[in-house]
C-alpha cells in the first residue's frame, strides 16, 4: 500500500503538495491553493461564455486599423482597375436599422476617388416619383463605364420599410417580388456587376446602438421616427426579409449576409469579401517624380491685407 502524506496548508499560502510513495516510484502532484483555483475558475468561465453564448473576443484597435489600412490600399487598386477596364459596379447595402451599413460604406469610400466611387442614398420619393415605374428613380444613378456606385438602401425599400409600414399596397409588393429578379438579371446582362449585402444585427445589439444614438448628440440625427417605429415591428420586418430573400436570392445576384453584431469585424469581413468578388490587377503607377517649379519671373503677390482670412482660433 502507498503511504499518503497529506499537508493541508502552507503558512505562506503557496501551493500545497500531495506526496505519494510506493516501492516502485515516487510521484509529486501540485494541489492548487485558493488564488490559483479562483484564477482557473475565471478562465473556465470565459471559455464557457465564448462557447455557450457565442460571444466574440473584441478586435483590438491596433489590429483593426492595420488590417483596414491594408484593405483600403486594395480598394484603391480595385478602383484603378474599374477605371482602366471600364467596369460598371453596383453594391447594395441593406439590413436592419443601426446594423452598420453606413459605417462600412464610409470605410470603403474613405480613400477612394469620389469621381469613380460614389454613394447613393435617396430620400423619401416625391409625389411625382410615386407615380413612376418603381425602379425608375434608381435607374439614373446606375454607373457608367469606369464607375462604382454604393447604394445605401435601394429598391428593396419596397419589400422592407414600405411594406411593413403600410406605405404601399400588398399588390405592389407582389409585383415587386416578381419584377425585381428580372430587373436585376437585366442589369447583369447589360454588363453591370451587381453585389448585394444584407447586414444582420441581433435585437439586443440594435437596442444598445439605439440607446447610444439617443445619448450622443453627433449620432442623434440617425434616429428617425421610422427607426423608432420599427422597434415595435421586429417580427414583421423579419418575415418581410425572409420572403424578400426567397424571391430575390438569385444566382446572377445572390444575397451575402454580414453578421454585424461586431462593427469592426463586419467592416473588415465585408470589405475583404467585396475585394474577392471582383478579380483585379495592381495598376499602381511607377513612382512619380515631381517636375521643377516655374522659375521666378518677377511676380508680385497682392498685399495680404486685401484678402479676407479665416480667423486663427487655435493659434
Amino acid at each position: 500500500m502507498a503511504k499518503e502524506n497529506n499537508n493541508k496548508t502552507n503558512q505562506d499560502g503557496s501551493l500545497k503538495t500531495l506526496e505519494l510513495t510506493s516501492p516502485a516510484r515516487e510521484v509529486s502532484l501540485p494541489v492548487p491553493g485558493k488564488k490559483a483555483e479562483e484564477k482557473n475558475k475565471k478562465k473556465n468561465k470565459k471559455k464557457e461564455k465564448k462557447k455557450g453564448n457565442g460571444k466574440i473576443k473584441k478586435l483590438k484597435n491596433k489590429v483593426y486599423n492595420k488590417e483596414l489600412g491594408r484593405l483600403q490600399i486594395e480598394l484603391v487598386k480595385l478602383q484603378e482597375w474599374i477605371k482602366a477596364r471600364g467596369l460598371k459596379v453596383v453594391v447594395l447595402f441593406e439590413g436592419r436599422d443601426a446594423a452598420g451599413k453606413g459605417g462600412v460604406i464610409k470605410r470603403i469610400i474613405q480613400r477612394m476617388n469620389p469621381r469613380i466611387c460614389r454613394v447613393v442614398a435617396l430620400g423619401t420619393p416625391t409625389e411625382r416619383e410615386k407615380t413612376q415605374w418603381y425602379f425608375q428613380r434608381y435607374v439614373p444613378h446606375l454607373p457608367a463605364a469606369g464607375e462604382m456606385v454604393l447604394f445605401d438602401r435601394s429598391w428593396y425599400n419596397r419589400s422592407g420599410v414600405e411594406r411593413v409600414m403600410g406605405f404601399c399596397s400588398e399588390e405592389a409588393v407582389r409585383e415587386f417580388l416578381h419584377s425585381c429578379p428580372e430587373f436585376e438579371r437585366m442589369l447583369v446582362r447589360s454588363g453591370i456587376i451587381l453585389i448585394k449585402y444584407w447586414f444582420s444585427v441581433s435585437d439586443d445589439e440594435q437596442e444598445r446602438r439605439f440607446q447610444a444614438r439617443i445619448h450622443d448628440p453627433t449620432k442623434r440625427w440617425k434616429l428617425s421616427p421610422m427607426d423608432l417605429e420599427s422597434r415595435g415591428r421586429w417580427q414583421d420586418y423579419s418575415k418581410a426579409k425572409d420572403e424578400m430573400m426567397a424571391y430575390t436570392d438569385i444566382k446572377q445576384a445572390p444575397w451575402y449576409v454580414v453578421n454585424a453584431d461586431n462593427k469592426k469585424r463586419a467592416r473588415l469581413n465585408c470589405v475583404r469579401h467585396l475585394l474577392s468578388l471582383i478579380p483585379f490587377k495592381d495598376l499602381t503607377p511607377k513612382p512619380i517624380k515631381l517636375p521643377p517649379r516655374q522659375a521666378d519671373t518677377g511676380y508680385i503677390r497682392p498685399p495680404i491685407q486685401e484678402q479676407t482670412f479665416v480667423p486663427d482660433y487655435y493659434a
